[in-house]
């Protein structure tokens, strides 16, 4: 076995590729112990965040939870230091024969907690779970199979589709930006690479869905519908609901890295998803709005979207951009904001929110020791929403609906019924090493971030508003 201690592992692959040079020559500290390459990495981060309205939320924030002003904590700010996001990780390789190469990774952090753990997006169970996979590389043919927890196929590579390339934003906070699509979570996924200028992959990945207002949510009188189970066996039980799933989400990504002038400075993607939402309908009384038959059925409909992205090094070891976008029905859990996937319709089918995201970002290679970034997103859905009269009674049901109340959002405890069209967010921050040598490094960050949110139009087309200004900071020590 050699083992190998990675000074860098465990940053983003954005902020910190400037020092990627600096670093190689303080990798060299090896031990050969047969066949087996390990490579350790980390870092202890001690952290601080400052928000100017309490999300109750730790280093990782809840964009989609800010609070409107008609709750008592949109009045009061919010700080915290936390540790949490400390990082572990282990990278095993070694060689069947000369063609190939078998590798395990795993990577772990402290940012799991009971009431909190879900299979949204980061698939965040105790002891928290970044990435935990195997991989099996042919090069004759050109293909790789993995197999775990990894990032989602749909997020963005800096070089081909390969793990441990992803480049999600450089921020402090634990949950990136909004516009970013990712997940991590359990999936399969096999890639072919041609001649290292184009790769074609697909990936089979956990299902869940998002629903607005809960899964649970009611329809029309007479109608029940299950759309989530309450969790058992290893998961929380007081804690977690889990969607109804039948079928794996499914992604296919291509992605293109034209050489040019010698080197391949872009890397262009584009990708497709397919996702099915799944729940049980029981129509409980004939005198039910719709005139529903009594009786028990089971419903699915089918989302997904599409999307893309480049990652440019304009001037190289410079400027770094990068641009990302999606669109489709029910892509919410893919985004940053967590936008709800579905709403249901009155008959008790569950019905895809049309969403759109977008993510524009800059590094700045400022020098070899400072990092300066800013990004730009937007996540934004589109009304889906049914009106039932029965009689004198009028039942207004799913996401955007006009008659929803919403006079009372700037007051504070006032009547305010909000459901989210949009989440815009600016952000950026720098990183600088501040010590590298043979006891580590050191590297110190601070990031700003302004979020805000706007609902849908209700009674009298008053939109409500909220935002909230956040300022992290963070100290990490890379000790291998």
């Amino acid at each position: 076995m050699k083992i190998r201690i990675l000074k860098r592992c465990g940053a983003s692959a954005v902020a910190l590729i400037a020092f990627a040079g600096i670093t190689s020559a303080a990798m060299a500290d090896t031990a050969d112990i047969g066949p087996v390459n390990v490579t350790l990495g980390g870092f202890l981060a001690m952290e601080t965040l400052d928000r100017s309205r309490n999300e109750g939320a730790d280093i990782g924030s809840t964009f989609s939870g800010i609070p409107f002003p008609s709750t008592n904590t949109a009045h009061t700010s919010e700080l915290r230091f936390s540790a949490r996001q400390s990082r572990l990780s282990i990278l095993a390789q070694g060689n069947a024969d000369a063609d190939t190469h078998l590798a395990f990774y795993g990577e772990f952090d402290f940012m799991a907690g009971p009431g909190s753990a879900n299979s949204n997006e980061s698939n965040s169970y105790s002891p928290r779970i970044r990435n935990v996979y195997g991989t099996v590389d042919w090069d004759a043919e050109g293909i790789e199979l993995l197999a775990g927890q990894n990032w989602s196929l749909l997020t963005l590579n800096s070089h081909g589709i390969t793990p441990r390339n992803e480049v999600p934003p450089a921020t402090i906070d634990a949950q990136y930006s909004v516009g970013f699509n990712w997940a991590r979570q359990p999936q399969i996924r096999i890639v072919k690479n041609f001649d290292h200028q184009l790769w074609l992959a697909v990936s089979l990945e956990n299902p869940q869905t998002t629903f607005a207002g809960g899964p649970g949510a009611t329809t029309i009188s007479g109608l029940n519908v299950v759309d989530g189970i309450t969790g058992s066996s290893e998961f929380d039980k007081a804690a977690n609901t889990l969607s109804l799933n039948h079928l794996p989400d499914v992604i296919g990504k291509v992605a293109w890295e034209p050489v040019i002038g010698g080197s391949q400075p872009l890397h262009v993607e584009a990708f497709g998803l397919y996702r099915s939402f799944y729940d049980r309908v029981e129509v409980t009384s004939a005198t039910n709005a719709l005139g529903l038959p009594v009786g028990n059925n089971s419903d699915n409909v089918s989302g997904g979207g599409v999307g893309g992205s480049i990652a440019w090094s304009v001037f190289p070891k410079v400027l770094d951009i990068q641009l990302t976008g999606m669109t489709g029905s029910g892509i919410g859990r893919y985004g940053s904001g967590q936008l709800p996937d579905v709403t249901i319709r009155p008959n008790g089918e569950l019905a895809p929110i049309q969403e759109t995201t977008a993510l524009l970002g800059a590094t700045w290679h400022a020098t070899p020791m400072l990092d300066i970034y800013a990004y730009a997103g937007q996540e934004a859905e589109r009304p889906k929403f049914f009106n039932v009269t029965s009689g004198a009674t009028t039942t207004h049901l799913g996401v955007g609906n006009p008659a929803v109340v919403t006079t009372g959002c700037a007051t504070e405890l006032g009547s305010c019924s909000v459901n989210l069209e949009a989440e815009n967010q600016i952000n950026g921050g720098f990183w600088w090493r501040i010590y590298q040598g043979k006891f580590g490094s050191f590297r110190f960050g601070a990031q700003y971030s302004y979020t805000k949110l706007e609902s849908f139009a209700g009674v009298g087309g008053v939109h409500a508003p909220t935002d909230d200004s956040m300022v992290f900071t963070s100290i990490r020590y890379y000790p291998f």
